[in-house]
């Protein structure tokens, strides 16, 4: 998902999955999330909810493209708010941008590209350690609240941290991982931020699925399996009692060129049916 390098990211990024060894309306919501989302001491405002098609692309397109593609196709999208990860510029992403794309009926996703895992192949502009896992975590879910409320995206929005395939067979390396996932989701639960999860069905979201000890992992996962079906729940993997109420995407196909009016697009696409970030 995290795109890494200039204007050629969808084709660099098909290489990038192998190289890393990948195979394999809005609603008010929010009571399932307590468990993991939230503390009974804090007031939290309610989830705002899309279900629907949503797309992703490298770059957040400019307005005027956002509002040639609001065609009821899709009716939210994506953006990559930082992380020392993040693949693209964000020329278009500001708090002006998001306002007008909001205006125009848009849902966002923000994605946050943090630290990666320590036996992920390639080099990366941040990978955490076991040593300093929990610290990159806590660090990182800050930057990913400051950056959010720097754009306009309020308390109780939804922020996604972007996982990137890696060997969960490998003890050491995937301890490193959720230690920094729950920091990560700890410290944005403290800013009363939602957290969420994207990850591939067949390693960094299968960890978080998984995993027996529920403790401080996010709230909504969003799982990449390409099987261009346009669903969260006929081919959810895991337990059905998994990601209820609200909590659930599934990246289905990747790069798809579109064209709306006048912009063309090269865009991932998602079934989505979970929380999304507060503006306005």
């Amino acid at each position: 998902m995290s795109k890494s390098g200039g204007g050629s990211h969808r084709q660099s990024k098909r290489k990038r999955y192998v190289a890393w060894g990948a195979a394999g309306a809005v609603v008010a919501a929010g009571a399932a999330f307590a468990a993991t989302n939230a503390s009974a001491a804090t007031t939290w405002p309610a989830q705002k909810t899309y279900t629907g098609r949503a797309f992703d692309a490298c770059t957040a397109p400019s307005a005027a493209a956002m509002k040639a593609w609001r065609t009821g196709f899709y009716g939210a999208a994506a953006v990559y708010i930082g992380g020392k990860n993040r693949g693209c510029g964000q020329p278009n992403l500001t708090k002006s941008w998001v306002k007008t794309v909001n205006s125009q009926g848009w849902k966002l996703i923000p994605l946050y590209v943090g630290a990666q895992p320590p036996c992920q192949t390639g080099t990366r502009n941040e990978k955490m350690t076991t040593a300093n896992a929990a610290q990159l975590g806590a660090a990182d879910g800050k930057d990913a609240v400051a950056k959010a409320s720097a754009l306009g995206m309020k308390a109780g929005s939804a922020l996604y941290l972007d996982m990137e395939p890696y060997d969960i067979k490998n003890a050491s390396c995937n301890k490193a991982v959720l230690t920094y996932v729950r920091a990560f989701t700890k410290t944005l639960r403290t800013k009363t931020y939602r957290a969420g999860y994207y990850g591939f069905s067949s390693s960094s979201a299968a960890a978080i699925a998984t995993e027996k000890n529920r403790t401080d992992l996010p709230g909504n996962l969003w799982y990449a399996k390409w099987d261009k079906t346009n669903t969260t729940t006929s081919d959810w993997p895991w337990s059905t009692s998994l990601y209820t109420n609200h909590s659930r995407g599934h990246q289905y196909m990747v790069n798809s060129k579109e064209k709306r009016g006048a912009y063309t697009i090269t865009v991932d696409r998602s079934a989505w049916d979970a929380p999304v970030a507060i503006v306005g």
